[in-house]
C-alpha cells in the first residue's frame, strides 16, 4: 500500500511541476534529495553502530540481564497470560529496554523474535489460526488473528518511553541544529504520556475481553 502512495505522490509532483513549468526544479530537488539521503544514511549508520556496540557491551557485562530481571514485574503486569520462563518474556524485556534507551533500530530483532515466540505460544494454546499446516486457511491463504499479547506488545513498542531519543538527536545534528540534544526533555515527557496512555488502554481492553 505504501508503494502505491509514494508512487502517487511522485507522479503528482512530476505532473504538477510539468504543468507549472517547474520541472527543472523538480529534477534538481530529486537529485539533491538523493544525495542528502545517502549522507543521512551514512550518519545514522555511524550513530547506530555506536549504540548497538554499547548495547552489546551491556549485554556481555550482564547489565541487560539485570535490567531484564528488574522489569519482570512490569512484564508480568502487562502480559499475565505469558507463563514465567517463556522465551517471549525475555525478548519482550530486551525490546522494551532497547526502546527506553532510544535504540529503535537495535530493538527490532528482539521484537521480531518476541512475535515469533508469541505465535508459538498460540500454537501451544491450540489456537487454530496458528496451527501447523493449512488449518484456518481460506483460498489457500492462512489467516491469523493477533493475540491479546501481540496487540499489547505492539502498542507498547510504538508508544515506548524513551530516555535518550538517539535517532532524533542524530537527525537534528545532521540538519544543523544548534542544540541537537535539546529534544531529550520534551521527548521524555511526550513518550511518558504516550506510554501511560498505552498501558491504560491495554489494561482497559484486556479487562473488557475477560468480562
Amino acid at each position: 500500500m505504501l508503494n502505491y502512495i509514494w508512487a502517487f505522490m511522485i507522479m503528482v509532483g512530476v505532473i504538477y511541476g510539468s504543468v507549472t513549468g517547474n520541472i527543472k526544479e523538480v529534477s534538481n530537488a530529486a537529485l539533491d534529495s538523493a544525495g542528502e539521503a545517502v549522507s543521512l544514511c551514512i550518519t545514522m549508520m555511524g550513530v547506530m553502530a555506536l549504540w548497538v556496540g554499547l548495547m552489546e557491551i551491556a549485554h556481555t557485562s550482564g547489565l541487560i540481564g539485570r535490567l531484564t530481571k528488574g522489569i519482570q514485574p512490569f512484564v508480568s503486569f502487562m502480559f499475565p497470560g505469558i507463563p514465567k520462563g517463556h522465551a517471549a518474556r525475555e525478548y519482550i524485556s530486551t525490546n522494551i529496554i532497547a526502546n527506553v534507551l532510544g535504540l529503535g533500530w537495535a530493538c527490532t530483532p528482539a521484537g521480531l523474535k518476541a512475535m515469533e515466540e508469541l505465535a508459538k505460544l498460540e500454537e501451544e494454546r491450540g489456537n487454530p489460526g496458528y496451527a501447523s499446516g493449512n488449518a484456518g486457511a481460506k483460498n489457500n491463504r492462512t489467516e491469523r488473528i493477533a493475540s491479546n499479547e501481540m496487540c499489547t506488545f505492539l502498542i507498547l513498542n510504538i508508544s515506548s518511553l524513551q530516555l535518550i531519543p538517539v535517532n532524533m538527536i542524530a537527525y537534528r545534528q545532521q540538519y544543523g541544529s544548534v542544540n541537537p540534544a535539546g529534544i531529550i526533555a520534551p521527548a521524555i515527557v511526550a513518550t511518558f504520556v504516550s506510554t501511560l496512555t498505552a498501558v491504560a488502554y491495554c489494561k482497559m481492553k484486556d479487562r473488557k475481553r475477560r468480562v
